[in-house]
């Protein structure tokens, strides 16, 4: 049985898709009636409430709103989002079965080439701030097969909540209540930042209480800089001034202010306050606590999008790297509502009713410290453990070498066994049994070359003590004192490189 993205039966007698467009765009979606302006608690806790109720229509209009208005949030919610819209992503089969082979690459292949699938992927992690996003899916028949030409963003005012808060889709014939909405035809991303209410799920509903403080801020931070510094001017008149004097000394007092000059009567009285010096803290400490507070319900930190004076981008990466599960997350519920909601139903068009859907995943992992891993891999093999060298070439990304290719001999501590270019050409052409054993006794004499200063200098002190002692007690006693100060490690390394040549050769020839 499939399920629709509300978990209903979907039925599937109609295996064609439906190629109308069904949430058409209307004046209303272009124009706002902007909610946000001359926006106070009060207004704002009424458009909240209607949104508790399932009517979304003004809390749509003030999201899109606040994100122009506040820069701030603007920034950390892109920054989000691109998180994930910069990273690699690929269809990936059920299985190994030749059936899901063949089913991912036809996936593949149409997601690879629709053209505004990554616009579409920007519109879908708009729920992240407004709680769901929808897009209609653009279907046609193209050489037999259903596929979507076109993933159109829809507005979220153009989508209210019923009782059981199943999702439903205004139209100019039903703008109250809506219709529910057709299967295979929308993809919808819900996002739920926290448990409840799907209206109330967005990350925008924590923040936009911090807009709407910072918002007053900001005003009144604005008021304060045209004053700031200026003196306040007092006007006086007697008891019993007409109104007409009153009228006049208060146009003088405000041409004061603009013209610096003005006219009064004898009987008034102009007195000029010198304004107490402030800076303006009070409004920049509110007004970044609010950026803060931002910070952290969009990003789940702070440092990297406000580093401080005393803060660094290495300090900021190094915290940003903390929040990879917010990475993830968005990562993961982007790929399971495009596999329900698009990957599906293309599925069922072309293949018919198949619960082996591939997947689409994002490449969200963490670069690895390849020096990190290089030195794990190397001291695993120093104990013993055997590697794959298939394993090892994908690890690290190397190709592998094809016959015939040039390849480098290792360097070894202590002298490299194949000191010249020319000494390479051993490796060069696949061997034959001669050639082999020619390569190897040529080996065999190379480390006698490389090993007879060695073991010189080891047999130099035995030859002294021979010579120099006067009986056998006395040979016996030195013998016995260089023994037990003998180094044999440059000589044990010699050999250790001899038999690792050996063995790599003897592979090599086996593998060829």
């Amino acid at each position: 049985m499939i399920l629709d993205h509300n978990g209903n039966p979907i039925t599937t007698q109609n295996k064609r898709p439906d190629t109308r467009e069904i949430a058409v765009a209307t004046v209303r979606d272009k124009y706002s009636s902007y909610p946000s302006s001359g926006l106070t608690p009060e207004r704002l806790a009424r458009v909240l409430k209607e949104a508790d109720q399932g009517d979304i229509y003004r809390q749509a209009e003030l999201f899109e709103e606040i994100e122009e208005k506040d820069p701030h949030l603007f920034s950390v919610m892109q920054t989000r989002k691109n998180t994930v819209l910069g990273l690699d992503w690929e269809i990936i089969a059920y299985s190994d079965d030749e059936r899901d082979q063949e089913i991912a690459k036809f996936v593949g292949n149409i997601l690879y080439n629709l053209q505004d699938f990554e616009d579409a992927i920007l519109d879908l992690l708009d729920a992240i701030g407004k709680g769901f996003s929808v897009s209609e899916i653009m279907w046609a028949i193209e050489d037999g097969a259903a596929v979507p030409i076109h993933l159109k963003w829809r507005h979220q005012k153009k989508f209210r909540y019923d009782q059981l808060d199943n999702l439903r889709l205004l139209t100019e014939e039903n703008l109250s209540t809506g219709i529910e909405i057709p299967p295979n035809k929308f993809i919808i991303h819900q996002y739920k930042a926290r448990s409840g209410s799907p209206a109330r799920a967005g990350v925008y509903r924590v923040c936009v209480w911090m807009y709407l403080f910072k918002n007053f801020t900001v005003k009144d931070w604005v008021a304060f800089a045209e004053v700031y510094g200026m003196p306040i001017r007092l006007g006086k008149y007697e008891p019993g001034t007409s109104q007409e004097e009153k009228n006049a000394l208060l146009q003088a007092v405000l041409q004061i202010a603009s013209d610096a000059a003005g006219i009064i009567s004898k009987n008034t009285e102009v007195e000029f306050i010198q304004a107490i010096k402030q800076d303006g803290d009070v409004f920049k400490n509110l007004a970044q606590f609010c950026n803060t507070e931002i910070s952290k319900a969009v990003l789940g930190q702070t440092m990297s999008s406000d580093i401080g004076d005393s803060g660094s981008y290495a300090a900021s990466k190094t915290h940003a790297e903390v929040r990879q599960d917010i990475l993830e997350s968005d990562c993961k519920g982007v790929s399971k509502t495009i596999r329900r909601d698009l990957i599906r139903p293309l599925v069922l068009f072309n293949y018919g009713d198949d619960k082996r859907l591939p997947y689409l995943k994002f490449h969200y992992e963490k670069p690895e410290d390849q020096e990190k891993e290089a030195t794990k891999y190397k001291t695993l093999a120093e104990i013993g453990l055997p590697l794959a060298t298939e394993h090892l070439y994908e690890k690290f990304g190397i190709p592998k070498p094809e016959t015939g290719q040039e390849l480098l001999a290792p360097l070894m501590q202590g002298g490299n066994l194949f000191p010249s270019k020319a000494s390479l050409q051993v490796f060069k052409k696949p061997p034959d049994m001669v050639s082999s054993q020619r390569t190897i006794d040529d080996l065999a004499d190379q480390l006698l070359v490389n090993g007879a200063p060695i073991i010189e200098k080891l047999l130099s002190p035995y030859m002294a003590a021979i010579q120099d002692a006067n009986d056998p007690e006395e040979l016996k006693e030195r013998l016995l004192a260089i023994y037990a100060k003998l180094d044999t490690t440059e000589l044990q390394e010699l050999l250790a490189e001899g038999m690792y040549v050996a063995d790599l050769f003897g592979r090599w020839s086996a593998h060829e």
